[in-house]
């Protein structure tokens, strides 16, 4: 973290050298997109704030992941701070294929996402995909994810539509993090049980005593019970219109 920081400090030192000499960087417009996460937007409002600082004209737009990609591989939009993988290989990986949208050098690795429980919840036997079914009655048949549109809410749907786990009689119960996290805090407080998406790094997990449910693999939310790996995402001609930008993001 320290090291990566000292690069940015460099990074930010560098592009504001070069920017003060010449004002053709001050026109350049950069447009990120984001989604309604937590981590996500405080890392694009913080790249907005420093570009903005640096005489860049830093715009920002908040859509789902599919729109985000569609933005992205129709020139609506430029950078992308948020692509976790392999949860979003299904929405990403046509748009990186066709070469429309560039997947840079990892960000953050050993990230996780997939489904958990509060702690309780995981000492009282749910501790796999395959006992969440056991418990249906207790769980009222659902499993709260976050907005519509999100990977990981796909990722439920299907393994609700194609009965993994004898989960075929359940139901998703989409809301935003705001909203699923404030659903789980009010269940652990009257010792309720609850299935949710969780991931890591993210403040639930210091708030929150829970634990993550084992059984991922690569048709779910991935291998390793839901390791992660997190990239920065941009339009294709982005490294050759804004190479300052871009050398700031391979940084970032």
């Amino acid at each position: 973290m320290e090291k990566r920081l000292m690069r940015l400090m460099v990074m930010v030192f560098f592009l504001l050298t070069i920017i003060m000499g010449s004002k053709a960087f001050a026109s350049k417009e950069v447009r990120f997109v984001y989604v309604p996460w937590t981590c996500v937007t405080v890392k694009t409002e913080v790249a907005e704030f420093i570009l903005d600082n640096l005489g860049y004209r830093a715009s920002s737009m908040m859509l789902s992941v599919p729109i985000a990609y569609q933005a992205l591989a129709t020139d609506e939009a430029d950078v992308f701070l948020g692509n976790w993988m392999p949860t979003m290989s299904g929405i990403a990986t046509p748009h990186f294929e066709s070469g429309r949208v560039i997947q840079m050098d990892p960000i953050m690795e050993n990230a996780k996402y997939t489904l958990a429980v509060p702690r309780y919840v995981n000492e009282g036997g749910l501790q796999h995909f395959e006992d969440i079914a056991k418990f249906a009655d207790k769980l009222d048949y659902k499993i709260y994810g976050i907005e519509e549109g999100n990977d990981g809410n796909e990722v439920i749907e299907m393994m609700i539509a194609e009965n993994m786990f004898g989960l075929g009689d359940f139901d998703i119960i989409p809301s935003s993090e705001t909203g699923m996290l404030s659903q789980v805090q009010s269940y652990t407080r009257n010792n309720q049980w609850i299935v949710f998406l969780g991931w890591s790094p993210h403040w639930m997990n210091n708030i929150i005593d829970m634990e993550y449910l084992k059984g991922s693999d690569e048709t779910t939310f991935g291998e390793n019970d839901g390791t992660a790996t997190v990239y920065i995402n941009v339009r294709n001609g982005f490294a050759d219109d804004h190479p300052m930008v871009n050398s700031f993001l391979e940084n970032y």
